[in-house]
């Protein structure tokens, strides 16, 4: 997954999807740099951001609730399919998105932007949701990154900006077996609990960072200027 901040290496070669999200809205730099050569889903008030970039997306759901109308209207006039769900319902819009692209185009990478800022308990939900899924998934914009790291995988990422912190945040009960490399305090086959997350606010030392995951699911955090 190639951002502007960073290239984090993945073993996945499913093609990528983007998700546009309602949170927090993207810069039109970082979004215009992530939506080239990746299908789109805007998702409820992300198509606004569609919009003001004027990126036709691939697809349109939510329960339009937060939506502007002009834009949702903009939407059906670009004639690409539109689905919208009642604001009573049991999931989430991002939630239905995430379940409707891997009916669409099966297995793919997810990148959802617009997942940060805004109300906590929207973002609780999103990362994790995000962390339960089976496939690759990464929730960034300019400001803030997270992907995920799960039991018997290793990540490397290289950085084109240093970020402020990194932070190890445990999904799980726990995550054991945690190492790490070229960061500023070091891990070597840690564990990691879910009830005292106590690895944040960690440095880079280098232009790259590696690390490994024995068992649960750790969401690595990066925030950036």
């Amino acid at each position: 997954m190639i951002l502007p901040q960073c290239e984090i290496f993945s073993a996945s070669a499913a093609q990528e999807i983007l998700f546009v999200s309602g949170g927090r809205a993207p810069s039109r730099e970082f979004f215009l740099s992530v939506a080239g050569g990746r299908k789109i889903f805007a998702v409820d008030r992300g198509v606004e951001v569609c919009r003001a970039c004027a990126v036709v997306p691939n697809f349109l759901i939510g329960d339009f609730d937060s939506a502007n109308p002009s834009a949702v209207e903009w939407a059906r006039e670009k004639n690409f399919p539109v689905e919208k769900f009642p604001a009573d319902k049991d999931l989430t819009d991002t939630q239905l998105a995430l379940n409707r692209a891997a009916e669409i185009f099966g297995e793919h990478v997810a990148l959802v932007t617009g997942a940060f800022g805004g109300r906590v308990d929207h973002l609780y939900s999103n990362v994790f949701t995000c962390a339960a899924l089976s496939r690759k998934i990464f929730l960034a914009d300019e400001r803030e990154i997270i992907f995920y790291v799960k039991g018997g995988e290793e990540a490397e990422v290289k950085f084109f900006r240093e970020p402020l912190a990194v932070s190890l945040l445990p999904m799980t009960t726990t995550c054991a077996g945690v190492t790490t490399k070229n960061l500023h305090w070091e891990l070597d086959a840690a564990t990691l609990t879910q009830n005292f997350p106590n690895a944040t606010s960690n440095r880079v030392e280098d232009e790259k960072i590696f690390l490994s995951v024995g068992r649960g699911t750790l969401a690595v955090y990066f925030c950036f200027e």
